[in-house]
């Protein structure tokens, strides 16, 4: 069940060393490891086109599966490259018709999904649902001899990960101005909150929680938002939009605080994606990009790239070189490369409360 050898990577040796040292040391399990992640595109690895029948067309997958993947994204997503540094397989969607494995966790993340409405496929409480039939029925099928499931032991141990609100924020600031996106926050977080408790009242003990990252430095967001000079950043972000995801953060931050004494015997990990994003985006040459804020894949060039009319794949849009050298893949989601550097910054523990190894789920 190992995964894919991650130094096979398109990058210069020192961005390689960079990249995946930390992924290569950081993480040992003792047992199998069981992963259940909930989210929307950032985690997708193919739900969408098993659900939907739609497949991300090319360029998505060039850089590492050299074809589309169901990822949203130019190589691995960061759910990838976290698998990786436990030396486990890449998750199998939910939804995955054909011989699906799940002996070592399910992905339930879905493309486009938020924390609202509810009962909408596939927002978190749907999600939610469909753990708690996989939970259901998985060990039943195991102890009948169906060895690609998860048994009554493992669910025991297994880590669930939240990364999910980007879209709820994102879609928010369509029709909403900063005071009502503002005020819907708590809103969101009663969602996740629902989430977590429903998790842990059917076993589950071991949490890691994404916040959301810095929405007002997607070329997306910077291409079709009106603006002025004085609604940027000094690294040319819009400074309302992570107004608005810290607003999210820090109340994410408060809900994993409260649960911690809540929730007996049980670990909640809060990572901080937020500070991690920025930190690449305001340092990108340091760590060997050429652009932040422009699109890899789109259209329009300089200074973003991106035309939502004609976005990543579809008919008329353009594609840069070498994806190696931008944060963005198509204004929305991150490069491999990108994606690398934020695994590697999550595996230091550094930005993560408690600072907890990823792979304590699978050691204790």
């Amino acid at each position: 069940m190992s995964a894919k050898n991650p130094l096979l990577f398109s990058s210069t040796p020192t961005m390689i060393l960079f990249f995946f040292f930390p992924l290569l040391i950081n993480c040992q399990c003792n047992r199998n490891p069981v992963i259940f992640i909930f989210g929307d595109s950032n985690s997708d690895t193919g739900a969408y086109y098993s659900g939907l029948g739609l497949m991300f067309g090319v360029p998505n997958g060039r850089t590492y599966f050299n074809q589309p993947s169901g990822r949203l994204c130019d190589g691995r997503l960061l759910i990838d490259l976290l698998c990786e540094s436990l030396n486990t397989s890449y998750l199998t969607p939910y939804l995955e018709p054909m011989d699906p494995d799940f002996r070592n966790g399910v992905n339930f993340a879905f493309s486009g999904a938020a924390t609202q409405p509810r009962y909408k496929p596939f927002s978190l409480d749907v999600q939610i649902l469909q753990f708690l039939r996989f939970r259901a029925r998985s060990p039943e099928l195991f102890s009948k001899g169906y060895k690609d499931f998860v048994d009554e032991d493992a669910f025991k141990d297994a880590i669930h990960i939240i990364d999910i609100g980007q879209n709820d924020l994102a879609g928010s600031f369509e029709y909403l101005s900063y005071e009502q996106v503002i005020k819907n926050i708590s809103s969101f977080i009663k969602e996740i909150n629902y989430a977590m408790q429903n998790i842990y009242q059917h076993g589950g003990r071991n949490f890691w929680i994404h916040n959301t990252g810095p929405l007002g430095c997607l070329p997306q967001k910077l291409a079709t938002f009106d603006k002025k000079g004085s609604d940027f950043d000094q690294h040319g972000c819009l400074k309302a939009l992570n107004d608005a995801a810290k607003q999210f953060n820090d109340q994410l931050r408060l809900l994993c605080e409260e649960l911690r004494p809540e929730l007996k015997n049980s670990t909640i990990v809060y990572v901080d994606m937020f500070s991690i994003k920025y930190d690449l985006i305001a340092n990108a040459t340091t760590y060997g990009f050429e652009s932040s804020l422009m699109a890899c894949c789109g259209y329009g060039g300089q200074p973003y790239n991106y035309n939502p009319n004609i976005t990543c794949s579809r008919a008329g849009y353009n594609v840069c070189e070498k994806g190696s050298k931008y944060i963005s893949w198509d204004g929305v989601h991150y490069t491999e490369a990108a994606n690398a550097v934020v695994a590697s910054k999550i595996l230091s523990t550094n930005y993560s409360t408690p600072q907890i190894k990823f792979d304590y789920f699978c050691n204790n």
